[in-house]
């Protein structure tokens, strides 16, 4: 089975981990078809855009579930943390998805950045494929620019 690459902002980064904005109603057993058992969410239930009981269409779909809220003008080292927590708890294949794939991005930039030791360019790129947070103009792209930038 390939990619569902019509889901919002699908970035497949290797064969365990993909990523995606929202998802929608079908979206989990088109995720488990293609191999993937664990979705991560870091979007807010109560965001319009959110898949309705979320939990619920995992659990029918046989996926593990978990939401860790952040919020897009919030991002904290917590999330972060809990972000890492989630995707290295196991080793199987794993979605990580948010509204349009910004926070999920920047997200990854860290972890790539930080756990996997990748360059900065590398990473980067692997961001922009989604959005530049230091291209918008206003007090959340510096706020996403300065979670982008811390270490840990």
């Amino acid at each position: 089975m390939t990619d569902p690459d019509d889901i919002r902002n699908w970035v497949r980064l290797d064969e365990r981990i993909t990523t995606s904005g929202r998802l929608e109603p079908a979206d989990p057993a088109r995720l488990a078809a293609i191999g993937v058992r664990h979705v991560i969410n870091l979007a807010l239930d109560e965001h319009p855009e959110a898949l309705p009981e979320a939990a619920t269409r995992m659990a029918e779909a046989g996926l593990r579930y978990t939401n860790i809220s952040v919020p897009f003008d919030a991002p904290t080292d917590a999330h972060y943390d809990a972000f890492v927590a989630a995707l290295e708890g196991s080793d199987e294949p794993v979605h990580v998805h948010c509204i349009m794939n910004q926070r999920v991005s920047a997200f990854f930039y860290r972890y790539n950045r930080d756990r996997r030791g990748m360059a900065e360019p590398e990473v980067r790129a692997l961001m922009e494929r989604v959005w530049n947070p230091d291209a918008i103009d206003h007090d959340v792209g510096r706020t996403w620019a300065t979670f982008i930038a811390n270490q840990k």
